[in-house]
């Protein structure tokens, strides 16, 4: 950095200061005059309203009537104030008025007072009351003083205070000379902290900005060859996989100050202001090179520049111009890095994507099962575990989740481990807090009747057992049938026995089939279709149609691509592009996937009609189940002694004491439910109506009761 210039800098920023420090004094003095004259002048208005100049002669006169009543002397005036009643005729006016002295209209008539010793023999010998008051000598400087300099203080001051609650209230729209200040926070490493000991399974990310920080300490190595350092990484990724925490580490690291500033703080109201502030940052940054700027949410500065949505004096297009002009300006080789984070790169403008602006683009994705388990090992690190916590295992049931997800997991474990009263967190206290992270809580004092906890059975043990009898299903993890905050009645969670990047088309459909299973157990078992299904339908209404349009599946369209992904790091939306008929086409295709998976479910639960009744007997009495608990009872074992994770049992008296979902007064339905071993014949649908109830009998009561018997006596209805 050129000293000369920096010097150049400072000087020109004092001379700054030092001008509008004198503009507000200029104003505080010429404000204080004007104050004073106007009172001055105030004064001497109302003074002449009541107050009437006179000839020495003619007051004497009046005294000699006995028309005076008192008489003040004060410099070098005599001022005389007539008795009651006195009416006072003003001439100096084209029309003569009249003035009556008394206590609501006072008059006072004054002269100039005249060295004549027969005027006091005058007063007294008409008992005039006569008098000149006592004023105390101030200093000529403190009158000053008083009059001048301290109002002058005074407006200052007040110029100054309401400056700063107007510029703490509007965002620097007040100060002179502050609209455009740039907010941007500071921090240096030993404020920020955070390394890249704090940062776990980002490992492609970290090797990225590991060369930037090596730049930084080492500049020499890198200018030697001839190469240049990067100007700016983008960091791209889903919300909670760690973008900021990975920009602080970097700055705590390379040991350098940090900028961290988000996009929205460029906008304001006064066009102008947001590139006045990207000036105000990069020149501040130079000062202190090397450096790093993180801006956060980029996006909001940096969308795409439209004519259709843009004016031509829009904020942020000239925010956004000003950001390049910068990103070009500034020499890399004095260490300044820019790096940026966004979970919308879509929409970012291509000028800023530019090799020379942003050079690289760093994706922060969803950490995998080693990612997983290193972040556990960090957010646990000052946290007391038990000696049966196995993070592995926690570490692969909680397949798809981002870092901030894992670090509420284990808040939430501790959390729990302390409504137990323990001192150290379990292997169950982990799982429990992940079905709350991604269920929510139970609900404790939800009341469900007999029928509908029946109905929730059959319908999420469709789910597990479709998925069980499938092979590129997911397997199993947990089922229960305790009402939940997020909306559930019920869940089935299925969790990953390995990683997988890829999607299969058996795959797509065995989740389909999964989740419609739910649906055709309800039709099959009870006869009747609820509103429970409609996420599932959702669902798997979109998967059938990325089959159809997205993924090239569909013998109809081939490899035809029918629309675009948008917010592919948020919410992962599917637009569609494509002609009318095509889409109708596109929904038929849709439609006639997701009729042959509920078929095919349907009858995955027909062929193992037993089985669901069994699972179902025993989640009624269990209200939640694990998936080895579910395989032990396909596999014809015990499910009291299975495996989940590690996870220890706990005691079903303490677990119902914590949860009583059901009230006492309500009877448990488990026992109306016998879980039974032989085989259940099929109905003869070839036989008369008047022969069935013959066969009602060989029916056991109980595992499936009566809507299981008439949904097998009575035919399938074709889907339309």
């Amino acid at each position: 950095m050129d000293p000369n210039n920096n010097k150049n800098n400072k000087n020109n920023k004092n001379g700054r200061n030092l001008r509008g420090v004198l503009v507000l004094l200029a104003w505080a003095v010429v404000l204080t005059i004007g104050f004073n004259y106007f009172a001055a002048y105030t004064g001497n208005t109302a003074h002449k309203s009541t107050s009437f100049e006179v000839d020495f002669s003619a007051l004497t006169d009046l005294v000699r009537e006995d028309k005076i009543q008192r008489v003040e002397l004060e410099d070098g005036k005599i001022y005389a104030t007539p008795i009651d009643g006195y009416v006072y005729t003003d001439e100096s006016g084209k029309t003569p008025k009249e003035y009556t002295n008394s206590k609501d209209t006072p008059v006072v008539l004054y002269t100039t007072q005249i060295n004549s010793n027969n005027f006091y023999d005058l007063l007294d010998e008409h008992h005039v009351t006569y008098t000149a008051p006592v004023q105390e000598q101030m200093s000529p400087i403190l009158q000053f003083m008083i009059s001048y300099i301290l109002p002058t203080i005074l407006v200052l001051g007040a110029f100054l205070l309401v400056m700063r609650l107007l510029s703490k209230s509007s965002g620097g729209i007040g100060g002179i000379g502050s609209v455009g200040k740039s907010n941007a926070k500071v921090y240096m490493e030993k404020q920020t902290g955070v390394t890249f000991k704090d940062v776990a399974g980002q490992d492609e990310a970290k090797e990225s900005l590991e060369e930037i920080i090596d730049f930084l300490h080492n500049p020499g190595k890198y200018t030697a060859i001839g190469a240049k350092l990067p100007k700016g990484a983008l960091l791209v990724g889903s919300p909670g996989t760690g973008k900021t925490l990975l920009a602080k580490a970097v700055a705590g690291e390379a040991n350098v100050p940090f900028f961290s500033i988000s996009g929205s703080d460029f906008v304001e109201m006064f066009v102008g202001v947001g590139a006045s502030r990207v000036r105000d940052l990069f020149k501040e940054a130079a000062k202190v090179a090397p450096c790093i700027i993180f801006i956060d949410e980029i996006d909001t500065i940096g969308k795409s520049r439209d004519a259709s949505r843009f004016g031509g004096n829009d904020e942020r297009e000239q925010t956004l111009n000003q950001l390049l002009a910068e990103l070009d300006g500034f020499d890399p080789s004095k260490g300044v890095i820019v790096l940026g984070a966004t979970n919308r790169p879509e929409v970012l403008d291509k000028a800023l994507l530019r090799p020379g602006r942003f050079d690289r683009r760093i994706t922060v994705d969803r950490p995998n099962l080693a990612g997983r388990l290193a972040t556990l090992q960090v957010h646990t690190r000052n946290i007391h575990l038990a000696e049966d916590v196995n993070l592995e295992k926690i570490a692969q049931a909680t397949a798809g989740c981002v870092g901030a997800d894992l670090a509420n997991l284990v808040n939430e474990a501790a959390l729990r481990a302390v409504r137990k009263g323990r001192k150290a967190v379990n292997q169950n206290d982990l799982l429990v807090a992940f079905e709350v992270v991604i269920a929510g809580s139970e609900k404790k004092g939800t009341v469900i009747t007999d029928e509908e906890k029946k109905i929730i059975a059959y319908h999420e043990v469709g789910h597990a057992l479709v998925a069980a009898k499938q092979k590129h299903a997911q397997p199993v993890s947990k089922i229960t049938i305790v009402p939940h905050t997020q909306g559930a009645l019920g869940y089935t969670l299925h969790l990953p026995e390995e990683e997988k990047f890829l999607m299969s088309k058996e795959d797509i459909l065995a989740e389909i089939r999964t989740l419609l299973a739910g649906r055709s157990s309800e039709e099959i078992v009870c006869n009747t279709m609820t509103s429970g299904a409609a996420n599932d339908i959702e669902r798997a209404t979109e998967m059938a149609r990325n089959l159809v349009a997205r993924f090239g599946m569909c013998d109809e369209f081939d490899m035809m691509a029918l629309g675009t992904v948008q917010s592919q790091y948020l919410d992962g939306g599917y637009s569609m592009s494509c002609a009318q008929e095509t889409y109708a086409a596109a929904d038929r295709e849709t439609i006639k996937i997701i009729r042959q998976c509920h078929q095919e479910a349907k009858q995955i639960l027909r062929d193992n009609r037993e089985l669901l009744d069994k699972i179902a007997a025993y989640l009624l009495k269990k209200e939640t189940i694990t998936g080895q608990e579910m395989m032990a009872i396909i596999e014809g074992r015990d499910p009291e002694t299975v495996d989940n994770y590690g996870a220890t049992r706990e005691d079903d008296a303490p677990r119902k004491a914590f949860r009583p979902s059901t009230p006492n007064s309500i009877e448990a339905p488990a026992k109306h439910i016998n879980i039974i071993s032989e085989p259940i014949p099929m109905p003869d649908f070839d036989a008369p109506k008047e022969e069935k109830p013959a066969e009602s009998p060989e029916h056991p009561a109980g595992s499936g009761d009566k809507p299981a018997a008439s949904a097998e006596e009575k035919p399938e209805k074709p889907e339309e």
